[in-house]
């Protein structure tokens, strides 16, 4: 009893500290991407936050994952530097007697990581989707914050409204820089309102001046007008587009009988089975000689993790691209790593040994 709940305690420790930092680094990470997607148009400023706390939830599988074995690693690692190994081997722990507590502590990790990735990642990656879609759906003037310059769509186009405007349809003293074949043109209005005529948008300009510059002669050319119209591209859809593989539901991909869904659905299985083999590989590769102070095990540990999720990945493709079934991809990766690993942790305990002493002496 005591070296069960001893063994949980520090692998729990283990576990919490190693997830805080990870979840530091990637929070960090997240939102200077995120800060920088924003910046560029691809979402509402607004939004920020929902998108980074999306985008941490869809991460959160592989953090968990790795959070579990680093913990497992290290807690192993500091026994045997420590000979606590030793002295629990004395007492008649083997290497699988440190199954029993690695598993009623990572049992609740894996149901979370499952639950995140089956349910909580796929839910993430659509609520993603329809805040971009939501804002890319919106009219060139509704993009636009008052008393920010703000960049159209296409590219094309950079507006700027005073900040007593509502951001809508409706803007007041309006500065628009438009750039096209060859042509630079500024215009300014008193007041612009979005239109939608034959399925096109249109900016109604009122009480305005345009000042036209060819650039490849610097021609100038200004003109003055009461009213004015400036496409800036069709009516906006009312529905969603088709969503992404990653983010259907779990149900409805399996549903699906098409290679890229098989594919994510290898890719979602095989974490959460990634999960279980982690702790297994932590285990394994975590056992050393108390007399000789060497990291070897611990690199070898980083190198399985980071060959064994690449692997992941390209089993992935590999169903995609028809080169294996989605079964045969799950079985042999992970099937394969974990009855290898399951291999590894007897031969440490010597149980292959002892099978060919008593196969030795059960010969006449």
């Amino acid at each position: 009893m005591l070296f069960d709940s001893s063994v949980r305690r520090e692998l729990w420790r283990s576990f919490m500290a190693t997830l805080v930092v990870l979840l530091t680094v990637v929070l960090t990470m997240v939102l200077i991407r995120i800060l920088g997607q924003a910046t560029r148009g691809a979402f509402a400023p607004a939004d920020v936050s929902l998108i980074m706390s999306y985008t941490v939830v869809t991460q959160l599988p592989v953090l968990l994952a790795l959070a579990l074995f680093v913990s497992v690693v290290t807690v192993l690692s500091r026994m045997w530097r420590d000979s606590e190994m030793v002295v629990w081997q004395a007492s008649g722990a083997r290497q699988f007697s440190f199954l029993r507590p690695l598993l009623r502590m990572a049992w609740p990790i894996v149901a979370l990581v499952a639950a995140s990735t089956l349910v909580a990642r796929p839910w993430a990656y659509d609520q993603t989707e329809v805040l971009k879609h939501r804002f890319e759906k919106r009219s060139d003037m509704a993009r636009v914050t008052p008393g920010q310059f703000q960049p159209s769509a296409d590219g094309k186009r950079v507006f700027f409204i005073d900040s007593h405007s509502d951001g809508q349809t409706t803007g007041r003293n309006v500065f628009m820089v438009l750039t096209d074949k060859g042509m630079e043109s500024v215009v300014t209005a008193r007041e612009g309102q979005i239109i939608t005529d034959k399925g096109m948008r249109y900016l109604m300009l009122h009480q305005g001046e345009r000042i036209q510059t060819r650039l490849d002669t610097g021609e100038v050319t200004t003109a003055q007008f009461e009213q004015a119209r400036v496409l800036v591209g069709e009516a906006p859809d009312a529905g969603l587009a088709d969503p992404e593989l990653r983010a259907m539901a779990t149900p409805t991909l399996i549903a699906e009988r098409s290679r890229d869904a098989r594919g994510e659905l290898v890719w979602r299985l095989g974490l959460v089975w990634a999960a279980f083999n982690m702790v297994l590989a932590g285990l394994a590769l975590a056992a050393g000689n108390s007399r000789r102070n060497s990291s070897w095990n611990l690199v070898y540990a980083l190198l399985l993790f980071v060959v064994y999720f690449n692997l992941l990945t390209l089993t992935q493709s590999w169903v995609v691209q028809g080169r294996m079934k989605w079964a045969p991809a799950l079985l042999g990766v992970h099937g394969g790593l974990t009855l290898a690993l399951l291999g590894l942790i007897a031969w440490r305990d010597g149980v292959f040994r002892s099978l060919g002493q008593r196969a030795s002496e059960a010969r006449p």
